[in-house]
Parts: C-alpha cells; sequence; structure tokens
C-alpha cells in the first residue's frame, strides 16, 4: 500500500532492520546522518553501497540481493532516476526471500510508476519523506 496516515508510517517504523541504499561514508550527508541517527535510535542499519569499504563499523554491501541479513525496510537515498531499478531489486529479493515489508524514499525522491509495482507485490512504499523527521515526530 502507499503509507500516508500518521498510523500506517508508525506501523513501517516497527522495523528494527533497515537497508540503506545509497549510505555514504561522508559525515554531514543527509545519506549518513540519516542512517546514523537510526542507528542511534536502535535500529539495526545494513549500509548498501558498493563504493563503500564500509560505514558505521559494518561492512557496506554491494547490492540489496548480497545482503545476507533479513531486511524489513529498504531506505533510499539515490535520485529519482534509479528508483525502477532499485525497485526492481527489491522485487527480485522479495519474490526470492520474501523478508521487504516496505520501501522508503526519502525527501525528494520519488516515482510513481515504478512503486507501483513494490505495491502490487505487497510492499508498503513512502515516497518523498524523510525517515529521521517522521521518526522524531511519530515515535
Amino acid at each position: 500500500m502507499r503509507v500516508e496516515t500518521d498510523t500506517q508510517l508508525r506501523d513501517l517504523l516497527d522495523a528494527e532492520r533497515i537497508a540503506v541504499v545509497g549510505c555514504s561514508t561522508t559525515p554531514g550527508k543527509e545519506a549518513h546522518e540519516i542512517p546514523k541517527y537510526m542507528l542511534e535510535q536502535g535500529y539495526e542499519v545494513i549500509p548498501v553501497n558498493p563504493y563503500a569499504g564500509s560505514i558505521f563499523g559494518r561492512d557496506a554491501y554491494d547490492s540489496l540481493a548480497a545482503v545476507e541479513e533479513t531486511i524489513e525496510m529498504v531506505d533510499v537515498f539515490r535520485p529519482s532516476e534509479e528508483v525502477p531499478g532499485i525497485v526492481e531489486e527489491v522485487l527480485a529479493r522479495h519474490a526470492d526471500r520474501g523478508d521487504i515489508e516496505s520501501l522508503w524514499l526519502q525527501l525528494g525522491i520519488s516515482d510513481d510508476e515504478a512503486t507501483a509495482a513494490a505495491v502490487e507485490a505487497g510492499i508498503d512504499v513512502v515516497q518523498d519523506r524523510c525517515l529521521k523527521i517522521e521518526h522524531q515526530r511519530l515515535v
């Protein structure tokens, strides 16, 4: 479903493990600071960045398919034009392992057409919203 209400957002924030696509090694960048905040709030953050060796003391994975752990939420810090490819990766993993429950696209990131396929597959989708802001507001 397309997640829009505060109740729906709160339900998504019950996730414990978040894979962050585009997680950055650079302090000060939103793609670093927001996952760091979520880590500090007790979430397990799995960095997905093929160009980073490690982030937050964890090895960064090259892709969602390479992540060994179960994933509950995928948080995306990549440009909107990359969303269709990311959704394909999410759908492939969801079909193979059935473990991705939600897809969160950060502020300024959206693609209604691509995310429609995720919704159809039973994955909850949030677009153009900041995970940190919503967490601070609702939890």
